[in-house]
């Protein structure tokens, strides 16, 4: 069977492929940026094809008669979410009934009663209705919170546990919610591929609890190791309010808070289909919150996170790279360029590149730093809190705190392009040289394409700190690769 997966390389998609191809299962991957997904393990095990979904003649071209359909594409962190996603669900709706498709399998989440809900959740909800009326056989599974490493859900319930040992909270942290453990999550979508139900069916999928947001919190807690948290639920704090919070807290920007916790105010417990009567649960039955905790918190402490939320492209920045002609911008461009000479060891100088940002840091002026990534945080930006993925070692599309890795030539080059809040479009490259005798040049640029006015102000308003900033960067980074032993 050949299974084609929209959301490849977003959280779920990351880890789904991967269960496929231990299934047996073709696996076409569709993305956007194919080379986002040249480093991962499975890369050279499945079909790559580049398409967008709100492009319906690039989705036609890759579908074919009695493919299973993975739709795992959400645009969670947009203004004009509603309108995109609608459209998208459309073009691959479409595209899906001409090729005569065996299924469509979509993930959303679980809907509350009533019609009170926010714009994400209905948004979530259409899509899901689209596949169905859609005329191909389609499974929606709908789930609450997932927990897992590196999922968006549990990052904020991770550092809000952490960092906060007392707390004032709105009164949803008493809301019923179902959490499920992110291998439930994915046994369910790959047995839906062979499910014996005909037509179409949604199904609500959960873990075997029902907890509230209070007792995930505190169990949390409890599995690891901290004391007790002081937590006082008050009526004042709107969802809006709890975002902000969340935003100022932990990695999860405002734009990912916001629809979280506005489907937090709702109860999201398990009622729509019996998914057990088509999809049995897992031969060892569903995953306690616990155990889903405990396999989270083991996979991040030994550095074996497979996806994180931040991995999905972020909406505001640049998705074209970096050109190679420097007249690409129309000669408004700004660079600052600079290069040292230095003893070290090619291949040291290249493990002190590649393990820049996150615990690392930047290597020069951290407060400068820390202030810069505060304010992209509060005007609705990534931060540097995103972090990275391992300590050492870097793929291309992976989230290094404000940057996007773009490209990446092992031993050579590191080029990050910026995602925070800008009036323009910026990268920084990294890289190593090996000049004429003994010594090894490192080389970095930074470069900027200005937008309007605004970009160039604020290119000739941060020059002047230049030289501390890209200048440490030079000299510290050097001398660690010298004293390194």
């Amino acid at each position: 069977m050949r299974c084609v997966v929209f959301g490849g390389t977003g959280y779920i998609g990351g880890r789904l492929v991967p269960e496929l191809l231990h299934n047996g299962y073709n696996v076409c991957v569709v993305a956007r940026h194919p080379e986002k997904l040249r480093e991962t393990p499975w890369a050279s095990l499945v079909e790559v094809v580049q398409g967008d979904v709100t492009d319906a003649d690039s989705i036609r071209t890759v579908l074919a008669p009695g493919d299973v359909i993975y739709y795992l594409v959400h645009s969670l962190n947009r203004s004009d979410f509603v309108s995109l996603d609608r459209e998208a669900a459309r073009n691959v709706a479409r595209a899906a009934e001409e090729a005569n498709a065996k299924r469509i399998i979509y993930l959303g989440g679980i809907m509350p009663e009533g019609n009170d809900f926010s714009a994400h959740l209905a948004s979530r909800n259409e899509v899901g209705r689209t596949f169905v009326d859609s005329g191909v056989p389609t499974t929606v599974l709908q789930a609450a919170v997932i927990i897992g490493s590196g999922s968006a859900s549990f990052e904020m319930l991770r550092y809000l546990t952490e960092r906060l040992p007392a707390m004032i909270t709105p009164r949803w942290v008493h809301n019923r919610i179902q959490p499920i453990a992110v291998r439930d999550v994915l046994h369910y979508l790959v047995a839906s591929a062979v499910s014996p139900a005909r037509g179409s069916h949604v199904f609500d999928i959960g873990g075997p609890e029902v907890l509230s947001y209070l007792d995930m919190m505190r169990r949390y807690a409890r599995i690891a190791g901290l004391r007790r948290r002081i937590i006082v639920p008050v009526p004042l704090l709107s969802p809006w309010l709890s975002a902000q919070w969340v935003n100022l807290v932990t990695p999860v920007p405002r734009s990912i808070a916001v629809p979280l916790i506005e489907s937090l105010v709702h109860e999201l417990v398990c009622r729509q289909g019996e998914v057990s009567a088509h999809i049995p649960p897992p031969e060892a039955g569903l995953t306690s919150y616990e155990d889903a905790v405990r396999l989270a918190l083991d996979k991040i402490r030994a550095l074996d996170v497979a996806s994180r939320w931040s991995d999905a492209a972020w909406p505001q920045a640049p998705s074209d790279p970096l050109p190679t002609d420097p007249q690409w911008s129309g000669g408004s461009i700004y660079e600052d360029v600079r290069q040292r000479q230095t003893t070290a060891d090619p291949q040291v100088l290249w493990e002190v590149i590649e393990s820049i940002g996150g615990e690392s840091g930047w290597y020069s002026f951290p407060l400068a730093w820390s202030v810069r990534g505060w304010a992209d945080r509060v005007v609705g930006g990534v931060g540097l809190r995103r972090g990275r993925r391992h300590p050492h070692r870097l793929t291309v599309g992976e989230a290094l705190d404000w940057w996007r890795v773009e490209s990446l030539e092992r031993g050579r080059l590191l080029r990050l392009r910026a995602e925070m809040k800008l009036p323009g479009r910026a990268w920084l490259e990294l890289s190593v040289e090996t000049a004429e005798g003994a010594d090894t040049v490192y080389r970095q640029r930074a470069i900027f394409e200005p937008r309007g006015f605004g970009g160039h102000f604020y290119w000739k308003a941060v020059s002047p700190f230049h030289g501390i900033v890209f200048g440490g960067m030079l000299r510290n980074i050097t001398s660690a690769a010298e004293e390194s032993p």
